[in-house]
């Protein structure tokens, strides 16, 4: 069973060598349990998609709720999918500081990322655009 999650957090350090660690930590271990998904931050948030099996994802996502480089975690969506959206990363990364202000004004009423202000459905819907304009970077 196949199914997606959706999440938002604060990170505590938002430093590029804590934005690496955490990419790299996921990469390291997203292979071996068959997790795909995409980590998007920017201005101290993040905003995560995260693809697999149902006990993997609902395991990572309790290890995330008690990780000291996250606060204020907060569920946007969960569902079980029949394809992977998102299955060409093991985690793949968007830095929001570097994507047209345009595409964050279609989904939120400022140009800056805020998934805590938004549904699960529009955070969604902005992560289906940054993979359609080729924003979302990362290796399988």
């Amino acid at each position: 069973m196949l199914v997606r999650l959706l999440y938002a957090s604060r990170a505590l350090d938002t430093s590029s060598d804590a934005i690496e660690s955490i990419l790299h930590q996921s990469r390291d271990h997203n292979p071996g349990t068959g997790v795909t998904g995409v980590l998007c931050y920017g201005g101290g948030i993040f905003l995560q998609a995260l693809e697999g099996g149902r006990m993997a994802i609902n395991q990572l996502y309790g290890h995330i709720q008690r990780d000291p480089r996250h606060k204020d975690v907060v569920l946007l969506q969960y569902e079980e999918i029949s394809e992977r959206r998102f299955s060409g990363w093991t985690m793949g990364e968007v830095n929001m500081n570097r994507i047209n202000a345009a595409i964050l004004l279609k989904y939120a009423e400022m140009p800056e990322l805020d998934p805590y202000s938004a549904s699960g459905d529009v955070s969604m819907a902005l992560l289906e655009e940054l993979m359609a304009t080729a924003s979302i970077i990362g290796r399988v």
